[in-house]
């Protein structure tokens, strides 16, 4: 039996973790919990660093004990609960779920929101540890509460620094050493600026994420995290601000919604705007976006139907693909609008693009042109023309069928790098 014991976040031992401990003949863990364990003399140890090495370690020990080298158990320590995020799965992956005995203490995120005084029921929790610090950003930005699991390269400074970049009002909570006896534990609130010109000691715990104005939902919850999702998307045109019916009717956005598969921790560009109703969808939806729109009356009404649907929503007022190289890189991209410029702009958005660019666009005449630019930056175009009409009322209480304007939908995905795919799952 390998023994997992939380530890490190204020709770004392208990008296069966501190048996274990007392029997063990190899305890695994962080310096500074192994350094606070009080290990009797002679009880081997193993620093966790790289997770390999740690858990060949523990193999090795197993392997003696079934050979009758020794008796001795095997304790591993970590932070907090060791099944959030933790080491449980690695130790299960390897030796099985039924070879281990689980004791969890506090989980560092709870005691973060504890210290605040902030339920953490609604919070969306993102680990940066050994992962790209872009996901818990876009989570960031598309969320008003959200906790932060750090790591070495993810820390305080690098995500302060992200979010800066992006002018959305943020207040970033540091938590170090929680729970540390020797009174080291420090929780402090600062701007992203803030943080990112301060050095920071390795026992961050965790960082807190908020929207201020948003910190404190009033709804009851029956489902934890960011909750169930929005009940509608491909909303009615009615549902937003926008000028002269010049915006992405609602059957086309329900297609591109499809194709671009917005979800957490993504971050998508809606290039040409208009109204930002793809934006707006985007981040209903969970993921994070931004708008670019060259006009400035576009800008203002994007910004308030981002307001009017709860979401945030970047906007950048610029004309593409100029100020494209000034945006972080995105997930996918929706490319609405037309004009001579259609090509150039699909072709820069198709380079930056990480997985997904979907265009929309009325002129036949430039179909194979954005057709090439999205395959020559190793996409596999697709499209279809979508020709819907919908259901109008006539007098005498008789209804007919109003057609609406042709739109070509072309898509592109970029083939997946089997590599990533396995590092990301």
């Amino acid at each position: 039996m390998i023994t997992v014991v939380g530890t490190g976040t204020g709770a004392p031992l208990g008296p069966d973790a501190r048996a274990a401990l007392d029997a063990a003949g190899l305890v695994v863990g962080g310096r500074r919990h192994l350094d606070a364990a009080g290990l009797p003399d002679g009880t081997a140890r193993v620093v966790l660093g790289p997770l390999a090495p740690a858990l060949n370690a523990v193999a090795e020990h197993l392997a003696k004990r079934a050979t009758g080298g020794t008796d001795a158990g095997v304790v591993v320590l970590a932070s907090g609960d060791p099944g959030f995020f933790g080491i449980v799965r690695a130790l299960a992956e390897r030796f099985g779920t039924d070879t281990l005995d689980v004791r969890p203490g506090a989980p560092s995120v709870a005691v973060a929101f504890a210290r605040l005084g902030l339920p953490w029921d609604d919070a969306v929790v993102v680990s940066a540890h050994g992962r790209e610090l872009r996901t818990a950003v876009n989570v960031c930005r598309a969320h008003p509460k959200t906790a932060v699991l750090t790591g070495p390269g993810a820390g305080p400074a690098e995500l302060g620094a992200a979010l800066a970049r992006t002018g959305i009002a943020r207040t970033l909570v540091v938590a170090s050493a929680l729970g540390d006896p020797d009174g080291g534990e420090s929780v402090e609130c600062l701007s992203p600026g803030e943080a990112a010109a301060r050095d920071w000691p390795a026992a961050v715990s965790v960082v807190v994420c908020l929207d201020e104005s948003r910190a404190l939902a009033p709804a009851q919850r029956t489902v934890a995290g960011r909750g169930t999702g929005p009940d509608q998307w491909a909303l009615p045109e009615a549902a937003f601000e926008h000028r002269d019916s010049m915006i992405t009717k609602f059957e086309v956005r329900a297609l591109a919604l499809a194709r671009l598969g917005p979800r957490p921790g993504d971050l998508v560009w809606d290039i040409g705007a208009g109204s930002g109703s793809m934006a707006v969808e985007c981040a209903r939806l969970g993921a994070a976006a931004i708008a670019v729109e060259k006009t400035c009356d576009g800008v203002e009404r994007i910004r308030a139907n981002a307001a009017a649907h709860g979401v945030d929503v970047q906007t950048v007022h610029g004309a593409a693909p100029t100020v494209l190289s000034q945006l972080p890189e995105p997930d996918a991209v929706f490319v609405g609008g037309g004009g001579r410029e259609l090509p150039a702009i699909v072709a820069a958005c198709a380079r930056s693009a990480r997985r997904t660019v979907v265009v929309a666009l009325a002129a036949l005449d430039r179909v194979p042109a954005v057709r090439a630019a999205l395959a020559s930056a190793g996409f596999e175009p697709e499209g279809v023309l979508l020709q819907s009409s919908r259901l109008a009322p006539l007098p005498g209480d008789v209804t007919r069928l109003a057609a609406a304007n042709p739109v070509f939908l072309l898509w592109g995905h970029r083939p997946a790098d089997p590599a990533i795919e396995g590092a990301v799952q």
